[in-house]
């Protein structure tokens, strides 16, 4: 399996039932409907309802309306059939990595409301559809959404593979390999799980 058999498309050119058919009914990703970086510190996570976050994602990646202007991320599709998510918007968008994270800020000094710095908070492959070169592909295709939009510069904040502790849910950030075959270098390791990876755009 290579890239070229995994078609990327923005989010709002997907249907709706197409997205929830990624982020499924049960697991972590069902319950997250990707708001942990987009809820504000008062709305508690824990306590906001898993159908407030399903209505948010849908209005976020206007999903179902191709005519949008803006959407949140961006669907990859194997043989017609939706198998994965990447979140990926300016990087102020995400309230999290402005108050709540530090992630994106130590041994940095960064202007946290810059649009033009654009941020992938979640690389997402369904069940069964893993280890198929997926989720390089959705890396990829950040990378060139971010440019095409207007991007000065794109980031994510992966966990670094050699960690022998991680589960499959603390992979929901990314893997250092996916973004780097994707053009993206390491900027910082904040802690001995993650790394700041960045790609700075030159021209058109």
């Amino acid at each position: 399996m290579t890239n070229r058999d995994v078609r990327v498309i923005p989010a709002n050119e997907a249907g709706c039932e197409d997205l929830q058919a990624i982020f499924g009914e049960r697991g972590a990703a069902a319950h997250c409907q990707c708001q942990r970086y987009k809820l504000a510190p008062k709305e508690a996570f824990s306590k906001f309802p898993v159908s407030e976050r399903s209505a948010r994602l849908r209005e976020q990646t206007r999903c179902g309306r191709p005519d949008a202007d803006t959407t949140s991320g961006l669907v990859a599709y194997l043989a017609g059939v939706p198998v994965g998510w990447c979140a990926v918007e300016p990087r102020p968008a995400y309230f999290g990595l402005r108050r709540v994270y530090r992630v994106p800020w130590e041994g940095r000094t960064e202007d946290r409301m810059d649009q033009s710095v654009w941020a992938v908070t979640c690389v997402f492959v369904r069940a069964g559809f893993r280890g198929r070169g997926i989720a390089y592909a959705l890396a990829r295709a950040a990378v060139e959404h971010a440019r095409n939009r207007g991007a000065r510069a794109l980031e994510a904040y992966p966990m670094r593979t050699e960690i022998v502790d991680l589960v499959p849910d603390d992979l929901a950030v990314g893997a250092e390999g996916m973004f780097a075959s994707a053009g993206m270098i390491e900027v910082t390791r904040p802690g001995k799980r993650r790394v700041v990876m960045r790609i700075d755009f030159e021209g058109p």
